[in-house]
């Protein structure tokens, strides 16, 4: 069986990673811990592993309900806790009585350090506390660089991650009936809009699907997908339920709040 058919051209190069990590771990017996990975990646894992074989997987992100999680590969005989995933959280201190600090300018500053979005994982924010999570192997060259985030003086303080923010995924989860998996018809769909104006959102560059800008209307959706429209909001696909006699797509999306 060709495995590439059941997923995209572009995560092809992620595929063959994961299968490299399973085969490494199947032949070598040495456990591999990966980066974080967003759901999409979570969800490609767990088909390429698979269950009831010789290698296991467990997904952590440093606390329950986060997005971002990092996998642990192990051969059968072993266990996992969650010291295997090598995770720190960062507490921001700033002076919050004079500014405020966004999800957007955490992340920036964090990427600007020249490391890949992987090493790091969920940024919550809640009341002016925030926190983000990271490698625990970058956390000594995290601390040292960061020194301000937009126009604010901070100061970052590793904490236990049982300290972290509660991580409250509030979704609206609502069954739709689509004649296709398109990206326009399920944008159309989730946000009540016209296929008009759902087009001209993907066209104009508002659309991102995983975290990647999509301009294509025809992009074909699939389970685990997290679907971003600026100014709408965020969607996420939880399951796909097959078709109906009339041949279109049942699918449960859960739509944030």
């Amino acid at each position: 069986m060709n495995i590439y058919q059941h997923f995209r051209p572009e995560e092809r190069d992620f595929i063959d990673q994961a299968l490299r990590w399973k085969r490494n771990v199947e032949t070598q017996y040495v456990a591999k811990l990966t980066d974080f990975l967003d759901p999409r990646e979570q969800h490609m894992l767990k088909m390429i592993i698979g269950e009831g074989g010789d290698v296991n997987f467990k997904l952590f992100g440093g606390s329950l309900g986060l997005e971002r999680k990092r996998a642990f590969i192990y051969p059968d005989y072993l266990t996992a806790d969650r010291d295997d995933f090598q995770i720190s959280l960062f507490e921001i201190n700033y002076p919050q009585k004079f500014v405020t600090i966004e999800h957007r300018q955490v992340l920036g500053t964090l990427m600007s350090l020249g490391l890949t979005r992987g090493k790091f994982g969920d940024i919550l924010i809640k009341n002016g506390q925030v926190q983000f999570f990271a490698a625990k192997e970058i956390s000594n060259y995290i601390r040292t660089n960061v020194e301000t985030i937009g126009r604010a003086g901070v100061k970052l303080v590793e904490t236990n991650v049982e300290n972290a923010i509660a991580a409250k995924e509030l979704w609206d989860e609502q069954m739709l009936t689509l004649s296709s998996l398109r990206l326009d018809t399920i944008i159309s769909g989730i946000y009540h809009i016209s296929r008009q104006k759902s087009l001209a959102l993907i066209q104009h560059g508002l659309v991102k699907v995983n975290w990647t800008l999509i301009e294509n209307p025809a992009f074909s959706c699939d389970l685990g997908d997290m679907i971003s429209v600026r100014g709408q909001g965020r969607a996420k696909i939880i399951e796909i339920d097959g078709k109906t006699k009339k041949e279109k797509w049942r699918l449960l999306i859960g739509k944030q709040k």
